[in-house]
């Protein structure tokens, strides 16, 4: 009986011999298809993500305010409030062309001041280049009758923004996948919009400048001189 079986055995598999080698060829061709498959490069594995993609800075068009703190017995503008008109002025210039408000506050306890005040903010607007056909009186309530409210300048111009920090959608404690968390390059990318003196500048570069003609000769005349006295120096040795 253990001979038929050892015989039916070798017979049976004689007969699956075929099939074995026809299942070893296709899994040595799917190996060598597999080290012949072309490699992407730029792809990693370790941190696949962008922070510039997920927080990107947009340039938009936003309004631009700033307050002027009045108190009730300021009957002319200080130094640090004329610096505060003289900054909100320059960066109206550079991003916007439309009207500028100025607000005042109603009901407030420093209202006696803010009228003697408002057409020296008007003034100084205008010194520094915003036509006053541009300036528009408006008024806004105070919080409440015993409020110190500040003088309002106010103006809609192109700005730069990105999306708001402190969004933690999971967990960066969990998970082995290597990648950096959401919140991760929110703050820089947030301080790289607010300091860019030309939010265009995302957009695209600036035109160059002109040469400066006569700096260009004192350089080339500089370097001419040079190299005679160094070849001078050079000659006596």
């Amino acid at each position: 009986m253990k001979s038929n079986q050892a015989v039916a055995g070798m017979t049976q598999m004689k007969t699956n011999a075929p099939r074995l080698l026809a299942m070893a060829g296709l899994l040595a061709a799917a190996a060598l298809t597999g080290c012949a498959a072309p490699r992407d490069n730029l792809t990693t594995g370790g941190i696949p993500d962008d922070y510039r993609q997920r927080h990107p800075i947009v340039v938009t068009e936003a309004e631009q305010a700033v307050d002027i703190p009045v108190a009730t017995t300021d009957r002319r503008l200080t130094i640090a409030q004329k610096d505060l008109i003289r900054g909100f002025a320059t960066t109206y210039m550079s991003r916007a062309s439309g009207p500028v408000y100025l607000m005042s506050p109603q009901g407030s306890a420093n209202a006696s001041a803010v009228s003697q005040l408002r057409g020296q903010v008007r003034a100084e607007l205008a010194s520094r280049g915003i036509s006053t056909s541009k300036i528009v009186y408006a008024s806004y309530a105070a919080a409440g009758g015993g409020d110190a409210a500040p003088i309002r300048l106010t103006f809609t111009g192109t700005t730069a923004v990105t999306t708001q920090c402190g969004q933690w959608p999971k967990d960066i404690g969990g998970g082995f996948d290597n990648q950096n968390y959401y919140n991760f390059g929110c703050a820089y990318q947030n301080n790289l919009a607010a300091q860019v003196a030309n939010p265009e500048d995302f957009i695209a570069p600036r035109g160059m400048t002109p040469i400066d003609a006569a700096r260009r000769n004192d350089a080339i005349t500089e370097y001419r001189t040079y190299r005679t006295t160094l070849d001078q120096s050079n000659s006596g040795f």
